[in-house]
C-alpha cells in the first residue's frame, strides 16, 4: 500500500534508523537484564516515552482528540497495545534466555510476517520471486544455528524456550505492526504511539518493581538509559516510516538490524570490553545471518516489485 506521499527518502531514513537503533538494542537489553526484570525494563522503556513524547505533542498542541472515536478504532488501538505489549515482553524474556546475535536473527521472521499480513490485509503485490526469499531465510537459520540444533528440539527450556518465546514475539509485532497501519487513517503516528505507551505504562505499573533501578550499577542504568531513549526514537520514526513509504520496503530496511548487531558485538570483542559473554558463531553461524537478512529482504522486495 504506497500511502502517494512522494517522500520516499524520508520513508527510507526513518526506516534505515530503525534498523541502527533495534541493532544496538538488545545488546544493551541484555546487559541491563544482570540488574533489573523483563517487565521492570519494559515499563521504565514505556513510561519514559510516554512522558517525552507527550510533551512534545502536548507543546506542539497536537494530542489526540479521543471524542467522537469510532468503536472499531478503539478495538484496534486495544489489538495494537496488547501485540506491543507481548512482543516487548517475550523479547525481553527470550533475550534472557538466548544471546544478542540469535535475538536479532530469529526476530527477522517479524519482518517476514509484517510483509504478508500487508499482502493479505493491504493488498500488496505477492509475486512468487518471494518463495526464493522465504526459502533462503530457512536455510539461513537453519546455517546459523549449525551446531545447537539439537538444543531446538526442547522448547521448553534454555535456547529452545528462547527462540520459542521470541517466534512469539515476532507474531506480535507484526500484529502490531498492521494494526499501527490502520490507525494511521485516523491519528498520526506519533498520536498512536504516544496513546499506546499511555496505555502500556498503566498495563505494566502493578507488574513492575520500580525500586530496582536504585541497585543499578552505572553501565547498567546507562544501558537502561539508552534502551528508554531507544524505544522513544526508534519507535517514532518507524511510525514515521510507515507513513511516508510502503510496508513491503519498510520491512526491506528493517531486515539488515541483525548486521548492526553482529557488528556491534564484533567491534565490543575487539576493544575488549566484557559486555557480553562469548556467542561462539562460527563461520557458517555468520553465513546462516547474512542468508537470512537476504532472504528476508527478497520476500520483501519482491513482494513490492511484483518481479516473477
Amino acid at each position: 500500500m504506497n500511502n502517494g506521499t512522494g517522500r520516499w527518502q524520508l520513508g527510507f531514513t526513518m526506516s534505515l534508523t530503525t534498523a541502527v537503533l533495534w541493532g544496538f538494542l538488545p545488546i544493551a537489553l541484555k546487559v541491563a537484564l544482570t540488574g533489573m526484570d523483563a517487565y521492570t525494563i519494559t515499563w521504565w522503556r514505556f513510561a519514559v516515552s510516554m512522558l517525552g513524547l507527550g510533551a512534545f505533542l502536548a507543546w506542539r498542541g497536537q494530542l489526540p482528540r479521543l471524542r467522537g472515536t469510532a468503536r472499531g478504532t478503539w478495538m484496534i488501538l486495544g489489538i495494537a497495545l496488547v501485540t506491543l505489549l507481548a512482543n516487548y515482553v517475550f523479547y525481553l524474556v527470550s533475550l534472557d534466555h538466548t544471546t544478542p546475535s540469535i535475538a536479532q536473527v530469529v526476530i527477522q521472521l517479524a519482518p517476514l510476517l509484517l510483509l504478508l499480513g500487508g499482502v493479505f490485509v493491504f493488498r500488496e503485490r505477492f509475486a512468487p520471486r518471494q518463495w526464493i526469499g522465504f526459502v533462503m531465510l530457512i536455510v539461513g537459520l537453519l546455517l546459523f544455528f549449525n551446531r545447537r540444533l539439537p538444543e531446538l528440539a526442547h522448547p521448553g527450556t534454555g535456547l529452545g524456550l528462547g527462540v520459542a518465546l521470541m517466534v512469539v514475539a515476532s507474531i506480535a509485532w507484526a500484529i502490531y505492526g498492521l494494526a499501527q497501519k490502520h490507525l494511521l487513517r485516523v491519528f498520526t503516528s506519533r498520536q498512536v504511539l504516544w496513546m499506546l505507551y499511555v496505555g502500556a505504562t498503566i498495563a505494566l505499573l502493578p507488574s513492575a518493581a520500580l525500586t530496582q533501578v536504585l541497585n543499578l550499577d552505572g553501565l547498567q542504568l546507562s544501558m537502561l538509559a539508552f534502551c528508554c531513549a531507544n524505544t522513544l526514537v526508534a519507535y517514532g520514526a518507524f511510525g514515521e516510516a510507515l507513513h511516508y513509504w510502503d510496508v513491503s520496503r519498510v520491512s526491506a530496511v528493517l531486515t539488515t538490524a541483525p548486521l548492526f548487531t553482529l557488528a556491534s558485538i564484533w567491534l565490543i570483542g575487539a576493544l575488549g570490553w566484557e559486555l557480553l559473554p562469548p556467542e561462539g558463531l562460527n563461520a557458517w553461524s555468520v553465513v546462516g545471518a547474512l542468508a537470512v537478512v537476504g532472504g528476508s529482504m527478497t520476500c520483501a522486495l519482491a513482494a513490492r516489485t511484483g518481479n516473477p
